[in-house]
C-alpha cells in the first residue's frame, strides 16, 4: 500500500473511532462499519468464544462479510466439531486456509515436529508458518479485517481501539468486541444458543493449537494457558502493537 493511501486509510479510522461516541453497541459498530463503505470484509474466527459472538452476528444479520479460520493443522479435535456444527448450525460458509505443505515440511526439518517449545524464536516462526502466511493469503485484496479482540483479554491488547490501521498487514481492523466483558460474552452465546467449544467447560479460555495451550485456573489470566512455558507477551503475531 503506498503513502498516500495509507495515510488515508489512518485518517478513515480516526473518523470513524470519532463517530462512536462512547455507543460501542454491535449494531451501532456495525452501522458505522456499513455507513462507511470501506469495501471488503472479513473476519478471521479462531472458533474461540468472542469469534463465536461474531460469526453468530454477521451470519443472524446477513452481513457482507467473507467469514474464515486458519487451519493449523494441529487443532484440538473439540475445534474441528465447533467448525463443523457451526457451519450446519448457520448453512452459511467458513473458508478454511491452511500452511503451505512445502513450509511445514521445511520447518518440521529444520526443528523437529516440537521445537516450537524450544526457544520462543522458534515458535514464533511455526507460528509464522503456520498462521501468519496463511493469514496474509486470507487478507489479500480485502480492505476490512474484522476480530474478536478484546481489551480484557491482556495487558498487551488494553490500547487497542475499536478501528485502527495495522500497519503489517496493510489494513484497516475492526475490533466491535473490544470492550465487552467475558461475562458479556457468555450472556450472548447462552442467550442466542451459539455453538461453543467443549473445552471452554474445562478450563481451557483461550485456545490455539493443542501443543500450545493448556487449562487455567480462575485466577490465572486469560491468556496464560497460551504458550505456558514462555514468560512471553503471549502472542503470535497476528495482532502485533501499531505503536
Amino acid at each position: 500500500m503506498g503513502k498516500i493511501k495509507v495515510m488515508k486509510a489512518i485518517e478513515q479510522v480516526e473518523q470513524l473511532n470519532h463517530f462512536i461516541e462512547n455507543q460501542d453497541s454491535l449494531p451501532h459498530l456495525f452501522s458505522i462499519w456499513k455507513d462507511a463503505k470501506l469495501g471488503k470484509t472479513c473476519f478471521s474466527s479462531s472458533l474461540g468464544q468472542e469469534d463465536q459472538v461474531l460469526t453468530d452476528y454477521i451470519f443472524r444479520n446477513s452481513l457482507a462479510v467473507d467469514v474464515f479460520t486458519l487451519d493449523t493443522g494441529r487443532l484440538f479435535q473439540e475445534t474441528y466439531d465447533t467448525l463443523s456444527s457451526t457451519v450446519q448450525k448457520y448453512k452459511r460458509e467458513i473458508k478454511c486456509y491452511f500452511p503451505n505443505q512445502h513450509d511445514v515440511e521445511e520447518l518440521t526439518v529444520q526443528q523437529g515436529v516440537n521445537g516450537f517449545y524450544d526457544s520462543v524464536k522458534k515458535r514464533k516462526t511455526c507460528c509464522s508458518v503456520r498462521k501468519i502466511l496463511p493469514l496474509k493469503r486470507a487478507l489479500a485484496n480485502q480492505s476490512v479485517w474484522i476480530t474478536g479482540l478484546r481489551r480484557e483479554q491482556s495487558q498487551n491488547r488494553s490500547d487497542c481501539s475499536i478501528f485502527e490501521y495495522d500497519a503489517q498487514f496493510e489494513i484497516i481492523k475492526f475490533n466491535p468486541l473490544l470492550n465487552w466483558t467475558h461475562k458479556e460474552i457468555i450472556n450472548y452465546l447462552d442467550d442466542h444458543n451459539v455453538p461453543q467449544n467443549k473445552l471452554h467447560n474445562k478450563g481451557y479460555v483461550s485456545i490455539g493449537c493443542a501443543p500450545c495451550t493448556r487449562a487455567v485456573s480462575p485466577e490465572e489470566d486469560h491468556r496464560a494457558g497460551r504458550w505456558w512455558w514462555e514468560t512471553s507477551q503471549k502472542e503470535c503475531g497476528l495482532h502485533k502493537s501499531n505503536n
